[in-house]
């Protein structure tokens, strides 16, 4: 049995849509908050089991009977160890064989605000006693995408990254490896640091979606405190704008670069290129 946290998020959807094709629906469980977005889970066979990050009690009979656990780092920043250790304490008390925690990319030494949750969390497995497996999964390539109608709109991609270089892969890569991970045995102990196989500044992001969209695109690099206020501007919370503008302020300190090619290796191909994934914005536009 294969639990999966928050998994109708969409690293939780991707990492299940992977397992299914490795292993039968009916291994897996699908954790969620709220069971009625998960109806397309349970038509799969999928399992789906309700359970609240910030309600522990919720977690022992989710985790009943689990050999394999994927622990999926909540988006609530400023309350994820909380919400973490109530997994983890759960697995603990369920026996579970193996614990796999989706981290930071060098969660131990990032320059990204990102890292001090992930290393508390990362500390917390450890004590816990369960055997683990710690994910320190790079950018999201679909984290800069987002941004791109905006850019082709005004012209302009703005962040705070300088020439920092960025080896983000597609969020599909990341739970591939996950799913890899999951299915393997002897994995217990390992720290994977997991980033593209090609890196990137925003510069040259803003030249690919210029290339690709036929309209000139020009990356504006702004100080950390303005793009922050730019990005309250346009409607974005206030811990999410500071969020967004601080791991652009890391990855100017290399904070998001990483050559190891861990995530290729393990998922035995090469990572999605910055070219495909804006590709694919660009069709469902």
């Amino acid at each position: 049995m294969i639990v999966i946290t928050g998994a109708t998020g969409q690293l939780g959807r991707l990492v299940i849509a992977s397992l299914l094709k490795k292993v039968p629906a009916s291994r897996i469980v699908a954790a969620v908050r709220n069971p009625e977005k998960a109806k397309d889970l349970s038509a799969l066979g999928v399992q789906v089991r309700r359970a609240d990050y910030n309600a522990p009690e919720t977690w022992e009979g989710v985790l009943a009977g689990a050999e394999k656990v994927l622990l999926i780092s909540s988006s609530e920043v400023g309350q994820r160890v909380n919400q973490h250790r109530n997994v983890i304490d759960a697995a603990k008390k369920a026996g579970v064989k193996l614990l796999v925690y989706t981290s930071l990319l060098r969660a131990d030494t990032t320059p990204l605000g990102l890292g001090a949750e992930h290393i508390a969390t990362e500390t917390l497995i450890r004590e816990s006693g369960v055997p683990f497996v710690i994910l320190r999964n790079g950018w999201y390539t679909e984290n800069y995408a987002a941004g791109i109608p905006a850019a082709v709109e005004h012209g302009a991609f703005y962040g705070s990254a300088g020439d920092g270089r960025i080896a983000s892969a597609a969020r599909a890569d990341y739970a591939e490896a996950a799913a890899a991970v999951l299915t393997r045995e002897g994995e217990g102990g390992r720290i994977y640091e997991l980033a593209g196989d090609t890196a990137y500044t925003l510069t040259e992001f803003a030249g690919e979606i210029s290339r690709q969209y036929g309209k000139e695109v020009n990356y504006v690099n702004l100080p950390e405190s303005e793009y922050k206020q730019l990005l309250l501007s346009v409607g974005l919370p206030e811990p999410f704008a500071a969020l967004l503008a601080d791991s652009d302020s890391g990855a100017a300190k290399g904070g998001l670069f990483d050559d190891s090619h861990q995530l290729s290796v393990l998922i035995g191909r090469p990572t999605t290129s910055l070219a495909a994934v804006i590709a694919q914005g660009n069709k469902s536009a």
